[in-house]
C-alpha cells in the first residue's frame, strides 16, 4: 500500500489540497492518507491529525507573537508523519508551516519524496529562498507559467499546473430563486479573524452609505463554516436588512456568478471573482507594523495577480489607508457610473485569465505529478 501525507495550514490550501486528493482517489493504486486538513479533506474521508485552526496563523507578527506554538506544532508534526512513513509528503501553501515542515523531514527520513503545491512568491520578495529550498523539495507545482523561471534557474524540478480556481466549471444546479430575484453586490472579507476585524466594520459602514443612496442592492458577504458565526455576531448588531451570510460552497459559486459587482480582499479568492467575469475592487488592511514590513520587503507594486501580470492596475486596489468605507463606496459607484470600464475591466482580466489556465486542469495536472512518483517508488 502506497502512502501520501497531505499537510496543509489554512482553508484555502485545505481546499485546493482536497480537489487534488479526489482526482487521485480516482486512481487503481491502494492508497492511504493522512494529513493535517479542515473540512474539505474531512468531507473526502481524509483524517487529520489536530485541528488546522491550530496553526492557521498570519502575517509577521501573528508569527513572531506564536513562535513558542507553532515550534511545537511542527516537531509534532514532524513525528506524525514519521510514524506514518509515507511516500511522499504533499504540503500545500502556508510555507511558514509546511514547508519548515518538508526541511525537518528530508533531513531525518530522505527518502520521502516532498511535493509542495503553490510556490512561495519569490518573484516578490526572497527570490534567494529557491537555492535552500531545493535542498529539501523535490518538486515544486506552479499556479503560474512565469514563475517557472525562478525554479529553473536554480534546477528545482517543477510543472506549472494552473489555478484550480481557473478550471471549467462543475455543472452544479442550486436553487436559490429569491435570493438571485436581488441585484447583488459579493463581499469577500477574508477567512482569517484577523481580516475579519479590520475589514467588516469598513465594509458595513460602505453599505450604509450605499443605502443612503440606493437601498435595492443585496449584500452577500461570503463566509467559510469557520468564519460564519463570527460574522454573524458583527453584522446581526447592525439594523441592516439587506445583507446575507452564506458559507456553503454550492450556493457561494451560483451566487457570485449572479452577482453585478465585487469587494474582494486581496488573495487568492480575487481569481475566482475574476473567472466568472465579475467586476471587481480589491480591498486589504493589515496592522500598522505589518503593512511596514511588507513595505520594505516587497517588490512589487501590486498585490493582486491580475494586476501584477500585466504591470497594470487593471483591477483598482484599495489598500491599508485607501481600505475604508468612503473610498470604496466613492470606487463602486465610480465603476457603475462608467459602464465602458466595468466591460474594459472584464475583458482584460478575461485575456489574462486565458493565459493561466493549464491544458486540462490544475487538478489533473497536480494529481498526474504525485501519481507518478508513487508509480516510480512501486
Amino acid at each position: 500500500m502506497k502512502k501520501i501525507f497531505i499537510l496543509t495550514g489554512e482553508p484555502s490550501g485545505d481546499k485546493l489540497a482536497a480537489e487534488v486528493i479526489k482526482v487521485i482517489k480516482k486512481s487503481k493504486l491502494d492508497i492511504e492518507f493522512l494529513s493535517v486538513g479542515g473540512q474539505h479533506l474531512n468531507s473526502i474521508g481524509i483524517k487529520s491529525i489536530f485541528d488546522q485552526k491550530d496553526i492557521t496563523y498570519i502575517a509577521f507578527t501573528d508569527i513572531i507573537l506564536n513562535i513558542f506554538k507553532i515550534k511545537k506544532k511542527i516537531n509534532e508534526t514532524v513525528k506524525k508523519i514519521l510514524d506514518f512513513n509515507p511516500d511522499i509528503l504533499f504540503s500545500v501553501d502556508s510555507p511558514d508551516f509546511t514547508l519548515r515542515v518538508s526541511k525537518l523531514i528530508k533531513l531525518k527520513r530522505p527518502n520521502i519524496k516532498t511535493i509542495h503545491f503553490i510556490a512561495p512568491k519569490v518573484w516578490a520578495w526572497r527570490e534567494g529562498r529557491v537555492k535552500k529550498m531545493k535542498k529539501y523539495l523535490d518538486h515544486i507545482l506552479l499556479l503560474f507559467n512565469f514563475e517557472k523561471k525562478y525554479f529553473d534557474k536554480e534546477n528545482l524540478k517543477n510543472t506549472f499546473v494552473g489555478h484550480p480556481l481557473l478550471d471549467s466549471n462543475k455543472n452544479e444546479k442550486v436553487e436559490i430563486n429569491e435570493l438571485l430575484k436581488s441585484k447583488i453586490i459579493s463581499i469577500f472579507p477574508g477567512s482569517r479573524k484577523s481580516e475579519l476585524k479590520l475589514h467588516t466594520p469598513i465594509l458595513i459602514k460602505f453599505i450604509e452609505k450605499m443605502n443612503e443612496k440606493k437601498n435595492d442592492y443585496k449584500y452577500i458577504f461570503h463566509a467559510t463554516k469557520n468564519s460564519k458565526d463570527y460574522l454573524i455576531q458583527i453584522i446581526k448588531k447592525q439594523n441592516i436588512n439587506n445583507i446575507e451570510i452564506i458559507s456553503d460552497d454550492k450556493i457561494k459559486s451560483a451566487t457570485l456568478k449572479k452577482s453585478i459587482f465585487s469587494i474582494v480582499k486581496s488573495g487568492t479568492v480575487s481569481l475566482e471573482v475574476c473567472k466568472h467575469g465579475i467586476p471587481s475592487v480589491i480591498i486589504y488592511k493589515m496592522n500598522f507594523l505589518n503593512f511596514f514590513i511588507a513595505k520594505i520587503l516587497l517588490k512589487i507594486k501590486f498585490v493582486n495577480m491580475i494586476n501584477i501580470i500585466n504591470n497594470e492596475e487593471i483591477i483598482p486596489e484599495l489598500l491599508q489607508n485607501e481600505c475604508n468605507s468612503e473610498e470604496i463606496f466613492r470606487t463602486v459607484n465610480y465603476f457603475f457610473s462608467k459602464p465602458n470600464l466595468i466591460n474594459d475591466q472584464i475583458i482584460k482580466v478575461n485575456q489574462t485569465i486565458s493565459e493561466l489556465t493549464s491544458k486540462t486542469s490544475s487538478t489533473n495536472e497536480a494529481s498526474n505529478v504525485l501519481l507518478s512518483y508513487l508509480r516510480q517508488s512501486s
